[in-house]
């Protein structure tokens, strides 16, 4: 079947453009950690809820900065982020397969199951009327070993059509009796890191899948019903796009609260301290313990800084059981977007 059709093609081409857009600003980000840190965790966040768990951006950023008090969602988040970053460690070092899929649920779900061994059910919940059914058996080892090797035999196919196509055989072979999903969404990403297409981890669909939920589901079930493909590349495709450019601005506006914290930090502290503005934009909760370790200060100093940074209105305080967590207002407000 012909997948780069003329208007996959142009989708593609579109895409591919404002991913190189946004691989080049966030590469040059005077500190790419800022991202490295923020952005798997709103994916992580956005990811979680299409699955229903549901947690708010405090409490993830909370939970990030001290564990004390951490909700069930937010640690099964925290976990999501965690195989992002497991995953993402073996690119360029060992082939993408079903074991990397395997390992990535494994830190998801907090166990290690394996593939599944029987069937699943997938349907509506309320009615339990059955919508599809995956392969299992000696079928479903099969079917991964297909997978596997398309992800990495030698085609012209480009990378973002491979993506689309991979993403929606990983999504119906489901090989997992939970985080089949998140599995998925970590892989996209790993497939991009692993073309060339973006250096670091960065792009992530599950918002636009969020914004888009029932497209997403609708094109799903017709590759399955009609093998009508086109709709589907096209719409995995121009997500690319869409989330490539609305980060691109995300990016810039991080670079903005940067500057603007640097006047206030000059301020505050009497000179331009970079050790005390990578905490800040590093961590957006941050403690005085932070700071103590990142720019070698005394505990007055470093609580001497972040009270006047709260005077100044630039931080706020927040007490989570023993802790005092130090909030950047303003770069919380352009990650919450």
């Amino acid at each position: 079947m012909e997948l780069e059709t003329h208007a996959v093609l142009k989708v593609t081409i579109e895409a591919r453009d404002a991913l190189a857009r946004f691989d080049a600003r966030a590469q040059a980000l005077p500190n790419p950690t800022v991202l490295i840190n923020a952005i798997p965790l709103l994916e992580a966040q956005a990811s979680s809820e299409i699955e229903n768990i549901v947690t708010t951006t405090d409490e993830l950023f909370t939970a990030a900065a001290t564990d004390v008090g951490a909700t069930p969602a937010a640690r099964e988040a925290l976990r999501y982020r965690s195989a992002l970053q497991t995953g993402f460690q073996q690119v360029g070092h060992r082939p993408l397969t079903a074991n990397t899929a395997a390992e990535i649920c494994a830190v998801i779900r907090g166990h290690d199951e394996g593939f599944r061994r029987g069937e699943v059910f997938i349907g509506d919940p309320a009615t339990r009327q059955r919508v599809y059914t995956p392969p299992s058996g000696t079928e479903l080892s099969r079917l991964l070993d297909n997978w596997s090797e398309f992800l990495n035999a030698p085609t012209d196919l480009d990378p973002l059509v491979r993506m689309a196509v991979a993403h929606y055989q990983f999504e119906a072979i489901h090989p997992f009796t939970d985080g089949n999903g998140r599995t998925g969404r970590i892989m996209n990403v790993l497939m991009l890191c692993d073309a060339g297409l973006m250096h670091l981890p960065l792009l992530y669909l599950s918002r636009y899948i969020i914004e888009s939920k029932d497209d997403y589901y609708r094109l799903l079930r017709e590759v399955t019903s009609d093998g009508t493909w086109e709709p589907w590349v096209r719409y995995i495709i121009d997500g690319v796009r869409v989330t490539a450019e609305r980060t691109t601005r995300v990016v810039d506006n991080i670079d903005d609260v940067q500057g603007q914290l640097l006047d206030h930090v000059r301020q505050v502290v009497g000179s331009a301290n970079g050790d005390l503005l990578s905490v800040l934009m590093e961590q957006p909760y941050s403690r005085v313990r932070d700071v103590i370790d990142r720019c070698g200060v005394s505990r007055p100093t470093a609580s001497k800084w972040m009270h006047g940074l709260v005077d100044a209105g630039v931080l706020a305080d927040l007490r989570v059981g023993r802790e005092v967590l130090y909030i950047n207002r303003a770069l919380m407000d352009v990650l919450r977007g």
